[in-house]
This record gives structure tokens, sequence and C-alpha cells, in this order.
């Protein structure tokens, strides 16, 4: 069945489990074209062997967000292998929460690295050919920890996270109107985010709350689609998405 999302070519980063597996997934049955990204090459190729089962089209390389090198392969691999690149999701993400006073350094390096590194190389590595094309679409995965600070335990990450909804704000500003941009916030949805606490009481905490909340990825991933298949002058700029119950 042709729908609005089928044929475009679709790179999703973090597509090894969570948000990313379920969105790819999702995409495939709406006919997309994938290019899936992650670091577990067991995960992607399982992966991409469904989606092929199922009828899609899939591929997969093996990435490091935070290199830009591995994302500019990762874009290359989608032109060379479908001859363009229609959406680029900004995806992988970590969420180590504890305390400022533990004073966790090597943590906020990482999230630094992969939440807010992570997203502006994969925009260097797609911008050029989405100007070249005169057309393209980010989706870069934020978090409602980018609109509220969640604190105590969560203010590094979510500086993280509102960083990425400032880059992109000022990524649609400057692109102009062939480029299309999405920032997507979600809430407490089903997802291997909720071990990256490496803070025995904050991992506690969070797994709580993840278990008193959370919804499945797939929610995300409706929303993804969502904004994917708008007509190309309609730019979906933020979706905000929680678990009804949730109060954060």
């Amino acid at each position: 069945m042709q729908t609005a999302i089928t044929g475009k070519v679709v790179l999703i980063t973090g597509a090894s489990s969570g948000l990313g597996e379920s969105t790819a997934e999702l995409l495939a049955s709406r006919g997309a074209k994938l290019v899936l990204v992650a670091r577990r090459a067991d995960r992607l190729a399982a992966l991409v062997e469904r989606i092929r089962a199922n009828g899609g089209d899939a591929v997969y390389q093996v990435v490091d967000v935070t290199k830009a090198a591995d994302l500019a392969q990762a874009v290359a691999l989608a032109t060379t292998t479908y001859g363009r690149l229609d959406v680029m999701i900004n995806n992988a993400g970590l969420m180590s929460i504890a305390p400022m006073s533990e004073r966790r350094v090597d943590e906020w390096d990482r999230m630094i690295d992969i939440n807010i590194k992570g997203v502006l190389y994969g925009i260097a590595a797609a911008l050029p050919v989405f100007e070249a094309q005169q057309a393209g679409h980010f989706i870069n995965v934020s978090s409602v920890a980018g609109i509220k600070v969640f604190s105590p335990g969560g203010t590094v990450y979510s500086g993280t996270k509102f960083a990425v909804r400032a880059i992109s704000e000022g990524l649609r500003h400057e692109v102009g109107g062939a480029i299309r941009t999405t920032t997507i916030l979600p809430g407490a949805v089903e997802s291997e985010l909720k071990h990256g606490s490496g803070h025995a009481a904050s991992a506690e905490f969070v797994n709580a709350f993840y278990q008193q909340n959370q919804i499945p990825a797939d929610s995300v991933a409706r929303a993804i689609a969502y904004a994917i298949e708008q007509p190309a002058n309609v730019d979906i700029n933020e979706i905000v998405l929680r678990p009804t119950v949730q109060e954060f």
C-alpha cells in the first residue's frame, strides 16, 4: 500500500533498540527505505533481517555518533545505496542521572558527546545533501527534560536536551523553506535509556519512575511518522508527548 512515507530514504541513529528500533519497523511497514545505524552490529543485523523478511528495504552500518566521520559515512551509505536521503533522525541518546554533587564528570562528558555532539554531527553530515537536493527533513529527539529541568539528578541531562531543542530551532530558522526540522520531546517511554545511570540510588529512582509511567516506544514512532508524512510545505516543528499519568 502506498503511503506518504513510501520510497522516502530515512537514516536513524540509535536504531538497535527502543525508539529507534520501533521507528524503523513502523516506517519500513509504510514503505520507507532505511539506513539503520548504532554501535551493536548483531542487533542491527537482526533488525534488518526482520524488516526484509516482512518485505521492507533496509541496510545498516555500525556507527559511533560521537565520531563525525562515522556519521558522514552513514550518510554516504544512504546516498550510494538509494541515491538520496530524505529524513535524518538523530535519535541516539544517553541519560545518566545523578546529583551534581556526585561530580560524575565522565558521565557529563559522555552525555554531551552523544546527546549534543551526536546531533550536531548528524546535522553536519546530512545538511549538504539536503541543500543539494533542496529538500530534506531533520528529526531530532529531545525530551520533556528539554522543556523542564529534571532535578535533582537530571540537571546535566536536561541541559543536553535543552541544547537539542535550541539547535533544532536555530537550524529551522537557518535552513529556510526547503528543509524541514522537527523536535520530538517524549516523556517516559520504554527503552534502554532508563539504564544509563551509574549512580545506584538514582538508577533505582529512575527505574521505579519508568515502571510507573512508561508507554511503549511505538508511541514515539507514530509521532515521527506523523511529522514525516505531512506535505512538503508543512513543517511540524515540535511534538511533546507524555504518558497520561506522568506529572513531570
